[in-house]
């Protein structure tokens, strides 16, 4: 369903959130936020993913004009429309339908600025619709296989999935309000 790895996916929302932005630069960020705590982001992929980016047409490669110290010429990346249309894309699908605890979901949230409110409270709403078929399936595959009376070990391995995704349907829904809220503020 993704068109773009998650390394490519957060390289794109950088890239629009600085308008220009080197290797470098984006590693920076990348450090300041924690990303690589939690997205499995090294060095070596960011590179690699910004090539990819650019084969693809997503983004455009400029020299930045300025050097210093004794290394190549620093190369900075910008958008192309093709990769503001992706990067939408892939946000409003990212907030729809990942799983629970899935680092492309958090992805979906650091890059909100990129979509209207609208556009992310439609998605978050196809996401509850998608956590609640989820959480359905497991709860049949559950009472199928015997329910409460499955020993202890057999039950924790459906309750501890229905716990997550009920948490981050109370989570969606809350921050869907917050979205409300904001949109009515600046009526």
């Amino acid at each position: 369903m993704n068109q773009l790895s998650n390394v490519e996916f957060m390289l794109l929302h950088m890239i629009a959130e600085c308008n220009q932005a080197s290797g470098y630069d984006i590693n920076k960020l990348i450090d300041q936020r924690g990303y690589r705590e939690w997205a499995n982001i090294g060095t070596t992929s960011i590179y690699a993913g910004l090539k990819k980016l650019n084969d693809k047409g997503l983004i455009k490669s400029e020299d930045s004009g300025g050097k210093s110290g004794k290394g190549p010429m620093p190369i900075r990346f910008a958008m192309q429309e093709a990769g503001m249309i992706m990067l939408r894309n892939e946000i409003i699908a990212s907030l729809s339908f990942s799983r629970e605890r899935d680092n492309r979901f958090d992805l979906g949230l650091a890059a909100l600025p990129f979509v209207e409110k609208a556009e992310a409270i439609e998605a978050l709403r196809r996401r509850l619709d998608f956590l609640e078929e989820a959480l359905t399936t497991i709860r049949r595959k559950y009472e199928s296989q015997g329910g409460v009376r499955l020993p202890l070990y057999v039950r924790a391995l459906f309750l501890h999935p229905m716990n997550l995704i009920e948490s981050e349907q109370a989570y969606v829904a809350k921050l869907i309000n917050e979205l409300l809220e904001e949109m009515t503020e600046h009526v």
